[in-house]
């Protein structure tokens, strides 16, 4: 069958859905039914869903929770959470409770720099280039002036603009490497903008230069475009108290305790294969959080896995400690993040997350998305170093598979009864609603 189409994204909605039921689906009514019945029942916010991205056709939906408890600085916060992986939003919760007798978490915002670049091919003469550069330098600052006035309002702007020899890793590759600031917003658009302006007169002003052969004249721009890597957007968070303070119901012995988790941090420190799914773990907390503020969790994830990488090898984002009897353990990480502009004004939901935390500012959502990493990454590792990870992720996950059995409200009593004294797996779980049906 030839499933190509031609003009599809001039279709109506109705016709994209019809097409896509009648060329793919055995019962194409069946299809249609279920994208409508995910559609929201508020005509005005079902638009402005469909609004968000092209050819969109209905919502795939999230469950939205919220991680209570979290003492941040002597304050206390109800964290949203967008994540559909079991047993998330209850780690987060327990460690946020955990803490919140132990001092809270402590965050810092160390440094808010974003960067962009515009990637240029320069074949000539590089004194003549560091020339032209320092000629041209406070023209580029003057033509965005249009574009920076409302940021340098807020707080913000361009930072610094810097040329840069990139001749040893690709032939006559250059860069302008700017560094901004753009308060309360991500700052996507806002940089962009900037760094095509530089482009345009970068290439412009190169064809009147003096200094110049007609050869470096050709100056040939290739991108200009932000990046996601952040390594100076820098926020962290941490927790600390006296060892003794760390007994519990799972740690009987804190000294024990503190020993081996401070080894299976070590270990995901120096283990690649180990320091993948440890992160991992961390992201569980901070996209579940992007997520629910609107903001990009892609680019979160790709500037935090290169930051992990920084020193050649892929390592942990949490380090751990204890000195002189009080255990510590925190982490550092670039988090670029918004609470204007893009969904944040848009979304409903992102509207009602951020109103939940209290309109935080750029800064203070850094603060709390890494507490939520760290207290996700807490969880986890106090559950590998003591009961291990499967105990509470398997009880989480038992509603998933009594809903993919269908399983009625009886059988769902007997098996949550038979389940408090048993290990869950998916084979006991399916062994067990066998013997009841029968």
């Amino acid at each position: 069958m030839n499933n190509a189409v031609a003009g599809f994204s001039k279709l109506s909605k109705e016709e994209k859905i019809n097409w896509i039921a009648n060329h793919y689906f055995s019962t194409p009514s069946e299809a249609i039914a279920l994208l409508k019945n995910y559609w929201n029942s508020d005509e005005k916010i079902q638009k402005l869903h469909d609004e968000f991205i092209e050819n969109t056709i209905s919502n795939f939906y999230i469950p939205l929770g919220v991680a209570p408890n979290f003492l941040i600085n002597g304050k206390y916060s109800t964290i949203p959470m967008a994540i559909e992986e079991s047993s998330v939003v209850a780690a987060a919760s327990k460690a946020a409770k955990f803490w919140s007798t132990r001092g809270g978490f402590k965050t810092t915002v160390i440094n808010t720099e974003k960067i962009g670049q515009v990637h240029f091919i320069y074949k000539g003469d590089e004194s003549k280039l560091t020339s032209f550069f320092a000629q041209l330098k406070s023209k580029l600052f003057t033509i965005t002036e249009h574009l920076t006035k409302n940021m340098q309002k807020r707080g913000g702007g361009i930072l610094d603009i810097v040329l840069k020899d990139k001749t040893d890793l690709l032939p006559n590759y250059h860069q302008l490497h700017v560094t901004f600031e753009t308060v309360d917003s991500m700052g996507a658009n806002f940089i962009n903008s900037c760094l095509e302006q530089f482009a345009q007169t970068l290439q412009e002003e190169a064809l009147s230069c003096a200094l110049f052969s007609e050869e470096e004249k050709n100056l040939q721009v290739v991108m200009s475009i932000l990046s996601n890597y952040v390594p100076n957007c820098i926020v962290r968070a941490e927790v600390s108290c006296p060892i003794e303070d760390l007994a519990e119901k799972h740690i009987e012995n804190p000294h024990e305790f503190t020993a081996k988790f401070i080894q299976a941090v070590q270990i995901a420190e120096v283990e690649p294969f180990r320091a993948v799914t440890h992160n991992k773990g961390i992201m569980n907390g901070i996209d579940a959080v992007v997520l629910a503020t609107g903001n990009d969790f892609r680019a979160v994830e790709a500037g935090v896995h290169a930051y992990a990488s920084r020193d050649g090898q892929y390592s942990s984002l949490s380090h751990a400690k204890t000195e002189n009897g009080v255990f510590s353990f925190w982490l550092e990480i670039p988090l670029a993040l918004g609470t204007v502009g893009g969904l944040t004004s848009l979304h409903p939901l992102v509207k009602l997350s951020l109103e939940m935390l209290e309109k935080p500012s750029a800064k203070e959502l850094m603060q709390i998305v890494a507490v939520a990493g760290l207290a996700q990454n807490f969880a986890a590792l106090r559950s590998l170093t003591t009961t291990g990870i499967q105990e509470g992720h398997m009880k989480m996950h038992l509603n998933n598979i009594l809903n993919q059995f269908e399983a009625n409200d009886e059988e769902r009593h007997l098996i949550k009864k038979h389940f408090k004294h048993h290990v869950v797996s998916h084979s006991a779980v399916v062994d067990f609603i066998e013997y009841l049906r029968k």
